[in-house]
């Protein structure tokens, strides 16, 4: 299962893929890192069609199109601002996941492509994140056998090198 894990140092909205996740705010308006850059990638269509989705909550996960963007579908979750780990944001993170994925068996979707949830803006640190995320993933991929790749896509080394080091180490526990 892990063999269907991989990292990309890269820009998420160039991956070829059915669906590619956008770390939005609550709003789903567009914003600042991934969710600014998805936003202007895809187009003036996926506000358009944002704006009728009146939003979403933390932890949750709702789908659109992907417009001008080469995936076919852009999931929106919005992952939890870092408060010092008190206010259950590591719960919170891992359900994002897990909503991602229910998202993407309601759609057929083949691959997805992940950036890194919480870590930018909403302080979430990389240390703390990284594990939740390829936990969550390897446990839903060995529930959903459709699934065929998923891609933790960074956009900076020490957010890759993070992704890598615990792909292995899930591979020998």
């Amino acid at each position: 299962m892990l063999e269907r894990i991989k990292t990309i140092l890269g820009d998420i909205t160039k991956q070829k893929c059915d669906a590619v996740v956008n770390a939005a705010n609550n709003s789903l308006l567009g914003g600042g890192g991934v969710d600014g850059a998805i936003h202007r990638a895809a187009g003036s269509k996926l506000l358009d069609e944002c704006k009728k989705l009146k939003g979403c909550e933390t932890g949750e996960a709702i789908t659109t199109k992907g417009y001008d963007l080469p995936a076919k579908y852009v999931i929106h979750t919005v992952g939890p601002i870092w408060h010092g780990g008190a206010q259950n944001e590591k719960d919170s993170l891992r359900k994002c996941y897990i909503s991602v994925f229910r998202e993407a068996k309601k759609r057929n979707i083949k691959t997805i492509a992940f950036p890194s949830i919480s870590t930018g803006a909403y302080r979430f640190p990389v240390e703390q994140a990284v594990p939740i995320a390829v936990k969550a993933v390897k446990d839903e991929l060995k529930q959903n056998k459709e699934i065929t790749n998923v891609f933790f896509v960074c956009y900076d080394n020490i957010t890759y090198n993070a992704y890598q080091t615990e792909i292995k180490n899930r591979g020998t526990q």
